[in-house]
């Protein structure tokens, strides 16, 4: 179900859709098996999306993705009522936002370089086949 939620089309031959699929599965049952709110997993995979299009739309550096996660997380604990995006991630408790980053690390930014190398090098030899 995630890959057509993704419209990942060719997971069976992408080496890029299979890793994308794998995050944002990973980073679902992470946050499920969490007890995440529906809200908080929508939220949280808002957060998984950011950092990943940070580095492969905007082709931040490990530092400017972090500083920007920093700035997107700052806000945690604050009580203003004003209307938040549904990317903001004012509805987790500051331990679960501890635990949201370290899950930002250990899956994306312990890998950083890797996720480069898949999103701006260009492979020489396409996949033809499942084999």
């Amino acid at each position: 179900k995630m890959e057509e939620f993704l419209n990942l089309t060719q997971v069976k031959t992408s080496l890029k859709e299979t890793i994308l699929l794998n995050y944002y599965t990973a980073g679902f049952l992470w946050a499920k098996e969490r007890r995440f709110s529906l809200i908080q997993i929508s939220r949280f995979m808002d957060l998984l999306n950011f950092a990943l299009e940070n580095l492969s739309g905007k082709h931040m550096t490990l530092g400017e993705n972090l500083k920007e996660l920093e700035r997107a997380m700052s806000r945690i604990g604050e009580t203003e009522s004003e209307e938040r995006s549904i990317s903001d991630p004012s509805s987790f408790s500051i331990e679960q936002a501890k635990a949201v980053i370290d899950f930002l690390v250990t899956s994306l930014f312990k890998h950083y370089k890797e996720f480069e190398y898949l999103f701006h090098r260009r492979r020489e030899e396409p996949v033809i086949s499942n084999e």
